[in-house]
């Protein structure tokens, strides 16, 4: 057998929404899980001379952010669990109460707004952590406005190393264009990612099947049930993605340059693939469903023939045997000197016979 894989578990987020109810449309209130670190931000600014990166970004200097022109300004808050923080970023830039709602808000269904001035866009991260084995689903929102890119997620860590080590470079694409471009290699970095999550899927249901094939066991059936259920999940968050992504590389507007369409367009092609990648999985999962079932149910013909096997034996022994376990006195065998040997003889005979005829008829 092959080196099994780390086992994969969807560290899911509790449903909140109850803790919305009976509050006024715009209100700001995190429905998330309890979250225990101190936000921070992360401002990154470049163009084709410079690349800058500043830790910790106080809220004074967004203004002088805003100002800038000749710089792709990306700046990336971690931690949406603190009300004053998001309110003051969505004052500093002029965001819909509803968006801020919606950035607190992290079981949204990913989605695309445009507010005329900025483009809002809800999408769902599946990053897995090496050291865990853990897929952390998180809520990512992205706001374009002009230059700047605004990106919340809910905990440290994300799969946007890519973009960053690019960033680095000087003779790139993304350092010559704009904040749109920007937009594209997140989007791009958040998709490709998932290949990466149903790689992890498609080696534990490799090393499911070769130990369903070889030894099948009652805990391989909630194994099974675990993966299909991550494979629902992923498809739920990977198939209305696609259709935000879709509208987003067919809708010509301000905010999206027309060369960067193409690669939105491209995109789009690798969450459909996603997508088939999936339901191929699911449909692998299905089959190994039914590889169980019938293991378990050919193991347990192979105990019932056996079984059979043996009970047919002796049921012609059990007959001789109650005969002469009869307490009649005029039994003419019972005083026999080699009476006892006689029918252990007989026994045997009967049992070797049975045995050749069963093998010949390839019953066992």
């Amino acid at each position: 057998m092959g080196k099994k894989s780390k086992r994969i578990d969807f560290q899911k987020t509790t449903n909140n929404f109850g803790k919305k109810s009976g509050l006024a449309p715009g209100t700001l209130k995190y429905i998330g899980d309890e979250r225990q670190f101190e936000p921070s931000i992360e401002l990154v600014q470049y163009n084709p001379e410079k690349h800058e990166v500043v830790k910790n970004v106080s809220l004074h200097q967004f203004q002088q952010i805003i100002g800038s022109e000749n710089t792709v300004n990306w700046i990336n808050v971690i931690g949406i669990h603190q009300t004053d923080l998001i309110e003051k970023i969505g004052v500093e830039f002029k965001l819909h109460p509803l968006v801020m709602e919606d950035i607190m808000h992290p079981e949204q269904r990913p989605k695309l707004e445009d507010y005329n001035d900025y483009l809002y866009l809800v999408v769902r991260m599946i990053n897995v952590k090496e050291e865990t084995g853990l897929v952390l689903n998180e809520q990512i929102s992205l706001v374009l406005k002009n230059n700047t890119i605004i990106s919340f997620q809910e905990v440290p860590g994300d799969v946007f190393e890519s973009v960053r080590e690019r960033l680095f470079k000087n003779n790139v694409k993304l350092r010559k264009s704009g904040a749109d471009y920007l937009l594209y290699s997140l989007l791009d970095a958040i998709v490709d990612n998932y290949f990466n999550v149903l790689e992890k899927i498609g080696d534990d249901l490799q090393n499911l099947e070769l130990e369903i094939l070889n030894n099948p066991k009652s805990t391989m059936l909630s194994a099974l049930n675990t993966e299909k259920r991550e494979l629902i999940y992923l498809r739920k968050s990977v198939w209305p993605l696609r259709e935000v992504i879709g509208i987003l590389g067919k809708t010509e507007n301000s905010h999206v340059q027309q060369n960067t369409l193409i690669y939105l367009r491209d995109v789009y092609d690798h969450a459909v693939h996603v997508i088939d990648s999936i339901e191929t999985l699911r449909d692998i999962t299905s089959g190994l469903m039914d590889i169980y079932l019938s293991s378990l149910s050919h193991k347990m013909n192979a105990v019932m023939k056996t079984l059979t096997i043996i009970a047919t034996i002796f049921i012609p022994l059990t007959f001789i045997v109650g005969i002469y376990g009869m307490n009649f006195d005029h039994m003419p065998e019972l005083h026999h000197r080699y009476g006892y040997w006689l029918v252990w003889l007989v026994m045997g005979l009967i049992s070797m016979g049975m045995l050749i005829y069963f093998k010949r008829k390839k019953w066992f």
